[in-house]
């Protein structure tokens, strides 16, 4: 039996927007039937679509499931009404300005029993896909750390949030998805460089639950455009370069060295070099493909909320390491950015 089409929208028509309407176009199994944006269709995502000028109208074309790629600070009330409405929902990342906010996003969804996830891709770029499959196989063998650098020209289109809930948050979140285990604590340090009131520099030393140390460097101050993740284990170490979707790996090699000295100071030994074939589909393609089988309850792997909501109280963690000079401990009983019931974290 042919599965039915499901009738789509998009909420905001930023750049993220209309690189989600031109998926959802050619998307089998979904009918993209209008987005709504308050500006209009500047730049034409549309394309004879009907553009409304706010989710009210978009709803009333009776929506399955609807991307929101509006402004962070938007994410809540869009969502929620989306959640009455009885709609699925994608949410670009960060899922909300705040943890509260996230939480109260979170609850609506799973209380109404409907699909809601966020729109953190690099879980789909295939480099990190690759590697976070023989991290679980066990390739590396035990993990010691975990690296990002994640740098960059300033995006003129984010206003509403620093570099920590708009571009860490990436690395949050796939950090603890390749490595299969939670952060435990945080201790960063940022800096304002640009003038604007948030920050535009960050960098974190973390450390996960299983004893794995962490290192991210944020910023949107580099002129040059940089996306890498270096694992390093007890094998050797992986390098995933998101920007061309390459997994290299990089073995500790088995030569003996005779020159004692040297054998001393290297510690491994340089070894072999393979970087991956790897098939490459588009990370949002195959993020809509998901949460369209997730609508349709074929099984898509999206990005919970319950997910989401955990990254922004690490960034939120960051922040506030940042600020007080201090190293933020996860796992404490009295944390406020502790990982908590959603019940719980919505009484904070």
């Amino acid at each position: 039996m042919t599965a039915p089409v499901l009738r789509a929208g998009v909420l905001g028509l930023g750049m993220m927007g209309r690189n989600h309407v031109r998926v959802l176009r050619n998307l089998d199994g979904v009918e993209l039937v209008g987005v709504a944006d308050p500006s209009g269709d500047l730049h034409r995502a549309a394309d004879g679509l009907p553009c409304l000028p706010d989710l009210d109208a978009l709803l009333e074309l009776g929506l399955d499931l609807c991307v929101v790629a509006t402004p962070t600070a938007e994410h809540e009330r869009s969502g929620l009404a989306l959640a009455t409405a009885g709609v699925a929902a994608l949410v670009e990342k960060p899922l909300a300005e705040d943890t509260q906010a996230a939480v109260r996003l979170a609850r609506a969804f799973e209380d109404a029993g409907l699909v809601g996830c966020v729109g953190h891709i690099e879980r789909y770029n295939p480099a990190l896909r690759s590697l976070h499959q023989r991290l679980a196989a066990g390739d590396l063998g035990e993990l010691f750390q975990i690296a990002t650098r994640r740098q960059g020209p300033f995006p003129n289109r984010i206003r509403d949030v620093g570099v920590t809930k708009d571009l860490a948050t990436h690395d949050i979140d796939l950090t603890g998805w390749v490595a299969g285990t939670p952060f435990a604590s945080v201790s960063a340090r940022t800096a304002h460089k640009t003038g604007r009131m948030y920050e535009d520099l960050l960098a974190v030393t973390g450390l996960l639950a299983d004893g794995t140390v962490t290192n991210h460097l944020v910023n949107w101050l580099t002129p040059t455009k940089e996306r890498v993740t270096m694992v390093t284990g007890e094998r050797g170490c992986f390098v995933a370069d998101t920007l061309t979707a390459d997994l290299t790996f990089y073995a500790n090699g088995q030569v003996p060295t005779s020159w004692d000295a040297i054998s001393a100071f290297r510690g491994v030994t340089e070894g072999d070099m393979i970087r991956y074939a790897l098939a490459k589909p588009e990370p949002l393609a195959v993020e809509l493909a998901a949460f369209r089988d997730a609508v349709r309850g074929d099984g898509g792997e999206v990005v919970t909320m319950r997910e989401g909501v955990l990254a922004v109280q690490i960034a939120e963690a960051c922040l506030e390491s940042a600020l007080k000079g201090v190293t933020v401990d996860l796992a404490a009983a009295d944390a406020p950015h502790r990982t908590v019931d959603l019940t719980e974290a919505a009484r904070r």
